[in-house]
């Protein structure tokens, strides 16, 4: 089985100018189908290992049986057990290379539950799913070979494993240009690195990603982009495509501190109110500050930040200015962006928590690094690939359901007469 499915893979591995060391049983098992079905080309080939997929299968499945009942057939040795060989059943299997008729073997008690070809499983082709799965949870080409030698026990090639991740290429390009909804409540940007491949080396470019929520608080990426630096221009021309793919409204961009991202988003969807994360200006403005007084200077902006209102931010805000103003360098942050901590205050706690950091895209781009650390990729399309499949992981895992609290938020959300017309406005989509 190891040596069959050695050559099956290796056979459609590219020459090297070096030759391939072959198993000798890889090469008399290749001869053997080549003399039998004297194939022309690669289709040929193809439907020569279609052939042998079934006497193959069956093979396994009259081993199984042999073990399941402790002899072997037509073995007419003393039998420690009464159960007894009852004939077939046929069925139709999938595989990579199409369907395949088969026969099972079953036993008079039915008690034979055969591993190879399980009950009630008609296909087998899914080794091309776990290598996806694998390859989204950021596994290398190398540890996913190895991987599938482990439990499987044959040999894949990582050109084979690169032509199975392929297949998801033109799906990813459906899903960057798929039809989005008309309306997001709480929308997440953020940029994040990678190395690719150019004629002159290595370069970092930017992947631009764009969080959403719905109006159910269901999370949802809305695109992946990728330019050779962050830039509002970009961001400018991400949201122009987001909004001729449908999105109509949105009523909260979280953001880091890039120039002009708030004017570019607010010439796009004219109502939508831009909040830059509480998280970044804190990281900008700390670093004016001596490391021994990051606890006690971040423990004084958590006062204004998280107030019950806003009078008691603004009293907290004046006892910060006037307690850290040896650090003016930090106090000025705060003075620049008071406008986007005095704007939280407009809607209730639970929506503030929501829009004052960029924490669930930040997640989002943990969960990307994984998948890029890799190292260098060949170009952008092979970027694509690897966090697309890690896009399908966290579909997964977010399993289309709201977002911790979110009644909670629709509810405050819904106190602005405003905010809930526009909400309404779009209820009938959802």
């Amino acid at each position: 089985m190891k040596g069959m499915k050695s050559m099956e893979n290796e056979l459609m591995v590219p020459r090297k100018n070096r030759k391939i060391k072959r198993s000798k049983a890889s090469m008399e098992i290749a001869k053997a189908i080549i003399d039998e079905y004297k194939p022309n080309n690669a289709e040929e080939m193809q439907d020569a290992l279609k052939d042998i997929f079934g006497p193959m299968f069956e093979a396994l499945l009259q081993g199984e049986m042999d073990s399941h009942l402790g002899y072997g057939s037509n073995s007419h040795e003393y039998k420690a057990t009464t159960n007894r060989r009852n004939g077939y059943s046929n069925k139709s299997i999938k595989t990579t290379y199409g369907d395949v008729d088969i026969s099972v073997p079953r036993d008079r008690d039915g008690s034979f539950e055969p591993i190879a070809v399980p009950k009630r499983t008609k296909d087998v082709s899914g080794i091309e799913d776990k290598v996806l799965s694998m390859y989204a949870k950021g596994m290398s080409e190398r540890d996913i070979a190895s991987t599938i030698e482990d439990i499987y026990g044959f040999d894949i090639s990582h050109e084979t494993i690169s032509t199975i991740t392929d297949q998801v290429i033109e799906t990813a390009q459906e899903w960057q240009t798929r039809a989005l909804k008309k309306f997001y409540t709480f929308v997440f940007v953020d940029c994040l690195y990678v190395s690719i491949k150019k004629e002159l080396g290595t370069q970092n470019c930017a992947v631009y990603v764009v969080l959403g929520y719905d109006v159910n608080g269901v999370k949802d990426i809305l695109g992946l982009w990728i330019g050779e630096s962050e830039g509002k221009h970009y961001w400018m021309q991400i949201f122009d495509e987001i909004k001729s793919r449908g999105v109509e409204d949105i009523l909260f961009i979280s953001m880091d501190g890039v120039s002009g991202l708030e004017e570019g988003a607010k010439s796009i969807f004219k109502d939508v109110v831009v909040q830059r994360c509480i998280v970044h200006l804190i990281r900008n403005s700390i670093k004016y500050v001596p490391s021994k007084e990051y606890r006690a200077y971040t423990a004084h902006l958590k006062k204004i930040y998280s107030a019950v209102n806003l009078k008691k931010a603004e009293a907290e805000f004046e006892n910060f200015k006037e307690t850290w103003k040896k650090y003016p360098g930090a106090v000025d942050v705060w003075k620049r962006n008071w406008t986007h901590v005095e704007q939280l205050y407009n809607y209730g706690s639970e929506v503030r928590k929501v829009m004052y950091t960029t924490n669930a895209i930040e997640s989002v781009n943990s969960s990307f690094r994984k998948v890029i650390k890799k190292g260098a990729f060949p170009n952008e399309t092979a970027v694509m690939k690897a966090l697309y499949l890690r896009i399908t992981e966290l579909y997964k895992k977010w399993d289309n359901r709201p977002i911790s609290n979110w009644v909670m938020v629709r509810n405050q959300l819904s106190m602005d007469n405003k905010i809930q017309a526009r909400i309404m406005k779009y209820e009938n989509y959802y």
